[in-house]
Parts: C-alpha cells; sequence; structure tokens
C-alpha cells in the first residue's frame, strides 16, 4: 500500500467520531456492517483514533512447553528477542499511522502490554484492536497507548499463541478487516471502513459532523453554556 495515500486518507478522516463515520456507512448503504462487537471496549475514554489497519493472525500455540527448566526458559526467551522471525518483521514494519488489529483467536493472552505497546508508539502505530487480550494495563492507560482489547489478562503470549500470518484479511467482532481499512475507535467502540468506500464515507461523515456540530453549538447558546472545542 501506499503510504502516501495512506496518510491522505488519514487527513480527511481527522476530527471525525466514531458516530460520525458510522452514519457516513449508513448513507452510503452499509447500515449493517463495519461496526465491531461493543464487547471491545476502549482501557480509556480520550479523544477518536483514527489509522490504517495493519492485521496479523496468531494461532494457539501447539506444542509441549513444561519441560523447560527456568535457565532454559530464560535462554529460550533470549533466543526470540534476539531471532524473533516472521513476527519480529510484521513488528518492525509498523509505519506512522498504523493501527493494530490482531487476531489472537479469541484466546485470553495479553498480546499488547506496557512494554511493547511503546516500541510501537515510537514507529507511529495509533492504536490496538485486539482479538485477545492487554495485559499491564494500568501502565497502558498511564500511558495513554489507545486499546480496545477482547480480555484483560495477566499472560504474556510465550507458549500460548504462535504467529500465523501478516497483512492479511482477518476478522474481528463480527467484521472483516483488510490491510489497508480505515479503522477508527473512540467510546461509542469501533469501526472498520472498507478502503474501497472510505473517501464516500468520509464526505458523509463530515456533513453529518458539521451539521452536528451546529445544532450542538445552537443550543450551547440557548442554554447559555460555554462553547468548547467540539462546536467551534
Amino acid at each position: 500500500m501506499n503510504h502516501v495515500e495512506n496518510l491522505e486518507l488519514l487527513k480527511l478522516y481527522e476530527g471525525l467520531r466514531v458516530a460520525d463515520i458510522r452514519d457516513g456507512m449508513d448513507w452510503v448503504g452499509y447500515h449493517h456492517y463495519g461496526s465491531v462487537d461493543p464487547k471491545f471496549r476502549p482501557l480509556f475514554t480520550g479523544p477518536t483514533v483514527i489509522g490504517i489497519a495493519k492485521t496479523a493472525r496468531f494461532l494457539p500455540y501447539e506444542g509441549p512447553s513444561s519441560q523447560l527448566s527456568p535457565e532454559e526458559y530464560t535462554e529460550w526467551v533470549a533466543d526470540q528477542l534476539a531471532n524473533p522471525g516472521p513476527a519480529g518483521d510484521f513488528w518492525s514494519s509498523t509505519q506512522p499511522g498504523d493501527f493494530m488489529c490482531l487476531d489472537l483467536a479469541d484466546t485470553d493472552v495479553g498480546m499488547i502490554g506496557s512494554a511493547n505497546s511503546l516500541w510501537l508508539k515510537s514507529m507511529g502505530c495509533v492504536g490496538y484492536l485486539l482479538n485477545g487480550a492487554a495485559r499491564d494495563i494500568d501502565e497502558i492507560i498511564l500511558q495513554k497507548i489507545p486499546t480496545w482489547p477482547k480480555f484483560v489478562a495477566q499472560t504474556g503470549a510465550a507458549f500460548r499463541v504462535e504467529f500465523c500470518e501478516a497483512d492479511v484479511p482477518i476478522a474481528i467482532g463480527g467484521v472483516a478487516i483488510r490491510p489497508g481499512d480505515i479503522v477508527a475507535g473512540d467510546s461509542d467502540g469501533v469501526i472498520i471502513v472498507p478502503r474501497k468506500i472510505a473517501r464516500d464515507v468520509e464526505k458523509w461523515a463530515r456533513k453529518e459532523n458539521i451539521k452536528d456540530r451546529a445544532d450542538r453549538k445552537h443550543h450551547y447558546t440557548l442554554l447559555g453554556m460555554e462553547l468548547d472545542e467540539t462546536v467551534i
């Protein structure tokens, strides 16, 4: 995908809320598509986060692990860090504006935590949608890492899930997500906009956003409320 085009799309969507984008999807006939299952909730409230879908699929780990001694496990972890293989290539290819969408096979496994979320943020990742779990959530909240997991967990990924493939279509919360789709998340949940209709959806979402702001500004004035950034 063209990174310049990705950034151009994200620029178009600036200032829109999930509700606006939902309305835009409705306006182009996608009433029953795009909204991720409401079980996927943000770890904290904040402004709408919009990014480009970067996808990966993980499978439940198959194979024994209990035979490793603590010393052998330490060596194994060090080797994984030094030689991460295809999974490492996937993480390292993160670009500014990417929204990580990770299918963890509906497992209660904490793939995103306090440290790797910061590493990926340093490369430009804007948020995380997980068909699995986040952990270290107090630190994730403190660090203001926008995250929409299905679960909160204590567990790490080692010997629980294994990398399968990257940059492929996946499904999370009943919605197909293809690399390059628009992903938006806020306190209303997460919505996926297929890239093929992204410009049309933005056009109508913007109209609804402008109308909403104008209507609310009118009521603010009638009620004697101080204007804020959501209506100006």
